[in-house]
């Protein structure tokens, strides 16, 4: 099968890379640094994306924002061929996704969203969780090349609900790390440590995923960002773009998300401070005034 695969940020190089272990990939990317990387793992590189698309089966795109979704796929679609499946794994807007998949369909091309979790160690190691909204004969086309990609492939339903999906989880993702951060902190100050709080908590009701896997206090989790000095992982600037989306998705679907908003403010102020680039848990540092 031949891909074109757009984007090779630090997320597309680890997907292109293990398509190109099964498939012939064409690469393309705006750094030819990306592009270089991208041949050493096996890629070819594509000059352009009319050349990246050229005999292409499938197109998969990484891209940053739902404005760069849309000015790239309004280039694809004047050079792919009729029928060609286009798998977007980008995190944007709810309405960029759905307006760039109805599109696709009125061209008679196949396209369903398809963003990701699962970070950039998940990316390299094929083991990421895909979350895919569109129809289900596009679905069913595209998840031989998911499974390849990743651990967990759903299918979420119509256009944009792999948006909605990963949106949501994020939000919730956030909302949680700040908690824990906050029991943590307030432990510490009250005399209990990091590890006892852990081993009692850990097994108690306030047990969640950002305490057991991710751990914000440094300690009780050797792999965690905060035991090499919150060092990403997932970043607070990444974390801050999923907050902003769910954010502008519960205004236009005027549903109350009281937390989300306060998530979202907190590592806005992580980012103001400059320390956008550390891990998502690092929000710990803002928490415990250390930043």
């Amino acid at each position: 099968m031949k891909i074109a695969f757009i984007g090779l940020g630090n997320m597309g190089l680890g997907m292109a890379s293990n398509l190109a272990r099964h498939h012939s990939v064409r690469a393309l990317d705006i750094s030819p640094d990306a592009i270089a990387r991208a041949v050493e793992a096996g890629c070819e590189a594509a000059t352009d994306s009319a050349h990246a698309v050229e005999g292409a089966d499938v197109v998969v795109t990484m891209l940053p924002a739902g404005a760069h979704v849309r000015m790239v796929y309004a280039d694809l679609f004047q050079h792919a061929a009729p029928g060609t499946l286009m798998i977007d794994c980008s995190t944007i807007d709810v309405a960029s996704a759905r307006d760039v998949i109805s599109e696709a369909t009125e061209l008679g091309f196949a396209m369903i969203d398809a963003p990701v979790s699962g970070g950039v160690a998940g990316a390299a190691a094929g083991s990421l969780t895909f979350m895919c909204g569109g129809e289900a004969d596009a679905f069913e086309r595209a998840q031989p090349l998911l499974d390849i990609m990743g651990a967990n492939v759903f299918h979420a339903g119509p256009a944009g609900n792999g948006q909605v999906a990963k949106i949501c989880n994020n939000m919730l993702l956030g909302i949680h790390m700040i908690g824990t951060c906050e029991a943590f902190n307030l432990a510490a100050k009250l005399g209990l440590d990091a590890q006892t709080f852990f081993d009692i908590s850990s097994t108690a009701s306030g047990q969640n995923w950002s305490m057991t896997s991710y751990c914000p206090a440094p300690g009780p989790v050797p792999g965690a960002p905060s035991n090499r000095d919150y060092q990403p992982g997932f970043a607070a600037a990444m974390m801050l773009k999923d907050l902003r989306l769910a954010k502008e998705a519960a205004t236009t679907a005027r549903a109350a998300t009281p937390l989300g908003a306060q998530a979202e403010s907190l590592y806005a102020l992580m980012e103001a401070a400059g320390e956008g680039g550390l891990d998502f848990s690092g929000v710990m540092k803002l928490i415990n005034g250390s930043l």
